[in-house]
This record gives C-alpha cells, structure tokens and sequence, in this order.
C-alpha cells in the first residue's frame, strides 16, 4: 500500500498541480505493460472516484455537524479534523465514497455520539470512544507487498559499474550536503494505514498513547482510512509498486533533520572513504560533513534524562530544538496543530548516534557513559515491568529481554506511550560491541546480563520466525531488520573471540545468522526487489559470510535502476522507516536511498575483494 502523499496544502489551488506532477512520476516508474502504471490508469482512477454511485453518508457526511461548527470541547479535535482531512483536496476525491452500513441511523448516531465524546469529555473513555470506528476498521482488507517471482540473473555486473555506482551516490550526498548545510530526510503521511493496524490495534493506540493530541490524530485517521479503503478513491492513494519498501512520491516532502539521520549519513560517508574510492577533494568534503554531523548528533541533540536509578544521563533526541529539524515555517504549525508538540528521545537514535560517533573517533564524554546502565531500565523482565509496553501492537512477541523504545523526558513526559521494536534492540547490541572494553560490559555482571537478555529476545525471535512476519516489527520491515542484523555481527565478529566467547557462549549469533541469510536468499532476493531492498540485502548478505556469488540479483538491481531519481538523485526515495500510527508514516528520502546503496555496495565490494 502506498500514497500519493502530500503536505497538507497552504494554497489548496496549487495542489491539483502538485498532484499532477505526482501523477506524472508515478506513471513514469512502472512499464504500464506490468503494472498498468500511466495516466490512463490515474484518469481512470479518478474518474471513478469522482464519478462512483455514493453508497450511504462520507466522511464529511458524518463528521461535519461534529467537527466542522463551532468550536467546543477539546479544540484540537476540530482543528485536526479540517486541517487533515477536511482540506478540499481530499474532500474532492472522498465525496462520493460512502459507508452503507452508515445508512442505519442508530449506527451513525452512535458513531457522531463517539465523537462528540472525544471533543467534550475532559477524560475520554477512549476504549468506548474508539469501538465504533475499530469496528469499522475491522471491515476493510489491508495487505503487505507480494512481489512476484524474479528470474534469477547469475551474471555479476563489472567492478567498473559497481564502483561508478559507489561514486554516483557519493557525489549526490557530498552535494546534496554542499547545497543545504545538511543531508534532508524526508516525512510522508499515507492515508490508508498499515495493514497490521485494525480494530484492536486502534483500541490499543487510543488508550495506550498518552498525549490526546495524538489520540484525536490515531482515531481520525483511522476512521478516513474506512472511507478509502472502501472505495474507488483507493486506486487513486494506493497504486501498486515494485518489491516490499514502499516508494515516497513527490509532493511528499515534509523535509527535516535528525541525528538518528545524520548517524547513518555518517556511516555511508565513511563507508565511502573506506571504500579507496574518494578523490582527495571528496575525502575531505566527506570527512567535513562527518564532523559536522557527529557534533548534530552528540551535541546539538543531547538531552539530560533520569535513569531508573535516579542517576542522570545524557541521550540523543530524535527532533533537536528548533531551528534545528529545519522544518518550513509552515509545518512547524502543522506539525503543532496534528499533535506532534512534543517530541521525546527514544532508545533507537541513542544508540545510533553513540555508535557512529564512535565509528568517528569521537572522543566527547558523552562516549563514556555506560549506556547499558539506563538502557537495563527500559528492559522488559516478565513480572517485574511489563506495563512499561503500552502500545503492544507487536503483543505476538515474548518481550522478555527487549529494550522498549521512547525514554520519559526530564519532565516525566510520555506522549507516545511506549513500544518494542526488534530492529532496535539490534542497534542497542551494536553500540554494546563498539563499546565493550570502554563500558567495562564484560567486566561488569549486570551489564553482560543486560546484553544476554537482550540476545536471548533475538533468539526466539529467530528460533519462531517471527523475524519475518512484518507485523514483529513497529518501525521497520523485515529486510531492512536484516540488514540490521548484519551491522550488528559485523561489529560482534570484530571483537576478540574471548570476548564473543562471553558475550554468545551458546553460539546464538550463528543460530540467528542462517535465519536472516535463509529469508534474504529464499524469499527476499528470489522476488522482485526494488533498489531499497536490493541495497538492504547486500548488506545482509555481505555481513554475514554469503557466497558473493549471490549478490548478483541485487547488483543487477541497482546498477539497472541508475538515473531512476532523475532530477532529485540516482535513486528514488523509498520507506526506510515507519510508523503505524496515528496513521503510517513513512520515512525516507533521495539521500537516504543513495547512502543505503553505497553501504550495500561498499559490503559487497569488500567481500568480493575477500573472494
């Protein structure tokens, strides 16, 4: 499922040419002969969104006599509902698609009156509030991508292909990084959800989410994505697309800056130094920007928290105060106004920018902080703080050992509740290696504990394949969790064997390693992949010991989609990152394309130099 996906258009005359444009890039990606891509397709499309037989009251037909009036009760409400859904883009496109089991007047009454409590109740029973829209929610068919078979392609691309690749995507972050001060990451709202969130998954969103900005946010979203779903609009917001990472379009730039960003920005570019590739004006450029964005990171968004202890620590923030996250003025209000105020750091972009400040040779104190220490807080330990998981919407799982994601602000301040990402706890592994002898971990029995648990979670993970499943995962998919997985043996076959010795004595690394080679060989490279995934599967494949040989389907990949991104890059952008509500949001961009392919080639390359 996909978007065409849009900042919330100021001028809503200009978005109809916008939207043009979107269609006109889309078209442009697919040989209509496979995916019926063009805009006879987009015309049709609309056509018979603008045109369907209207099959009991819209959107607008329900929530306009709540939401639309006056303002009373909780104001947010309101205003999110016309800034988000009501713009007259969207109100266009979803006149005319209705819900018949809305026509029952007891039922919409009992829809409007839920409403109507989440704007006037001073504490919304949001279990109660949420049940009519799940129960909607629950009546449409969402899926994850299905790609078909690929024919498999033995013949390896030259090194001189390979190594023009490196430099294409090198060049594009060097310039990129020239012409803004900065490398951009990009946000995008797709309007028809995710599939792993239904009805239970949104009562659990509504009342395991803290801030109600982002409760009014996660339940009106939900309740459009009925509407879409359920009609002739959804061929218009959910084209098909190559392989498992889901294309952003353009208009879909909601541009800003982040040190989880910025750390693998750091890591590409470095990379790329190693790579021997780097003329002596781009070394220099390169080591430059990773300066720069080693101070972004360990600097700039350095935030001090209080530990389970009451010790004080000093993590990473996801959004750096402003002007930092280098939002247009315009959604800086916007991001306000759908229930994003607060920003809180979180676990994952901790331990990435520690790690590639140390992959630097950073030397700030910041460093020296024994992160396993108020990381062990934020462990699940059955029986002693499971309800640190609020938002559970991965509760298939057995938490036991893994690190929740969001860490409470110096104020106490919780908005997103809180959850447990696999992919994130790879990223807690890989900064433990980097830092073993300077953390004392092996030195230290509770911090060794701490990374034993977390292996242990790892392990059922693998040992039940659930690694796989995309619902496992929050924030990410299956691949790029892979992928992860590679960083993090990489850096855990870097230790002397001692100490992989205490670290892995029942040798579940290995265990682990021929799960995730066993998916990227069978599953992931034996269908069709787009550039994203191919990159993602290089570094997999190149981290964890396969066959080179192997890595041909996946260069042929990227060598064969060069000059894709036309104008913005080589690449086009791709989701890197999620998030599952209030809606999904996607996260990626050109840039980060170009960075996750010169890794993936830069792994292959020295693999295949390794023979």
């Amino acid at each position: 499922m996909t978007s065409v996906t849009f900042e919330f258009p100021a001028n809503p005359g200009s978005f109809f040419k916008d939207l043009q444009g979107a269609v006109v890039d889309l078209a442009s990606q697919f040989p209509a002969t496979r995916y019926f891509m063009s805009l006879h397709y987009f015309a049709g499309a609309a056509c018979r969104a603008l045109t369907a037989r209207k099959d009991g009251p819209s959107l607008y037909d329900v929530c306009d006599p709540v939401l639309a009036g006056q303002a009373r009760g909780d104001p947010h409400l309101a205003k999110f509902y016309k800034t988000a859904l009501g713009n007259p883009a969207l109100r266009l496109l979803l006149r005319r698609a209705g819900v018949s089991e809305l026509r029952d007047e007891a039922k919409l009454t009992r829809l409007r009156e839920a409403l109507a409590r989440a704007r006037d109740d001073a504490e919304p029973d949001w279990a109660a509030v949420g049940r009519p829209i799940a129960e909607l929610v629950d009546t449409i068919t969402l899926d994850h991508p299905k790609p078909p078979p690929a024919m498999f392609v033995g013949a390896m691309p030259t090194t001189a292909q390979i190594e023009g690749a490196i430099r294409d995507c090198a060049q594009h972050l060097l310039v990129s990084y020239g012409k803004n001060g900065f490398l951009p990451t990009y946000a995008a709202f797709n309007l028809i959800g995710d599939p792993d969130v239904r009805g239970r998954e949104l009562i659990m969103a509504l009342t395991g989410l803290n801030a109600r900005g982002y409760k009014n946010s996660s339940l009106l979203f939900n309740l459009a994505r009925v509407f879409i779903a359920r009609s002739p609009a959804r061929a218009v917001i959910n084209p098909p697309w190559r392989g498992i990472a889901e294309p952003m379009w353009e208009p879909v730039q909601i541009r800003h800056r982040s040190a989880y960003y910025d750390a693998f920005f750091i890591e590409a570019l470095l990379s790329y130094v190693e790579t021997g590739l780097a003329s002596p004006t781009d070394k220099i450029a390169a080591q430059r920007a990773i300066a720069d964005m080693v101070d972004f990171c360990v600097n700039i968004s350095r935030e001090e928290v209080e530990g389970s202890n009451g010790q004080r620590f000093n993590v990473i923030t996801a959004l750096a105060p402003a002007p930092h996250p280098r939002f247009s003025r315009y959604f800086a209000q916007i991001k306000q106004d759908l229930g994003f105020g607060v920003y809180v750091p979180d676990c994952d972009t901790t331990a990435c920018s520690i790690s590639a400040a140390t992959q630097a040779g950073c030397i700030d104190p910041i460093i020296d902080q024994p992160l396993l220490d108020f990381y062990a807080g934020y462990q699940v330990l059955s029986g002693v703080n499971e309800p640190r998981v609020t938002v559970p919407l991965n509760d298939h799982l057995d938490y036991e050992g893994g690190v929740a994601t969001w860490i409470d602000n110096v104020r106490g301040e919780r908005p997103y509740g809180n959850d447990l990402d696999p992919t994130l706890n790879l990223d807690i592994l890989e900064v433990s290696f980097r830092n073993l002898a300077r953390w004392k971990i092996l030195e230290t029995p509770a911090r060794l504990a701490t990374v034993h648990r977390i292996i242990g979670f790892q392990k059922r993970l693998a040992a039940s394949g659930a690694f796989a499943n995309p619902r496992s995962h929050i924030y990410y998919l299956p691949e790029l969790y892979s992928a992860y997985f590679g960083r993090c043996y990489a850096a855990f076959l870097a230790l002397p064997p001692a100490a992989q010795a205490a670290i892995d004595p029942n040798g579940d690394f290995d265990f682990i390693r021929h799960r995730v080679l066993s998916y990227v060989k069978v599953e992931l490279m034996a269908a069709e992949m787009n550039v994203f995934d191919a990159a993602l599967a290089l570094i997999a494949l190149g981290h964890l010991g396969a066959d080179p040989r192997a890595f041909a389907p996946a260069l042929n990949v990227i060598v064969n989609a060069i000059g894709e991104g036309g104008r913005r890059g080589p690449f086009r952008a791709y989701e890197w990152n999620k998030m599952k509500t209030p809606t999904r949001i996607l996260v990626g961009g050109p840039e980060v394309t170009s960075a996750f392919v010169l890794m993936g080639l830069a792994v292959a390359k020295r693999a295949m130099a390794r023979g």
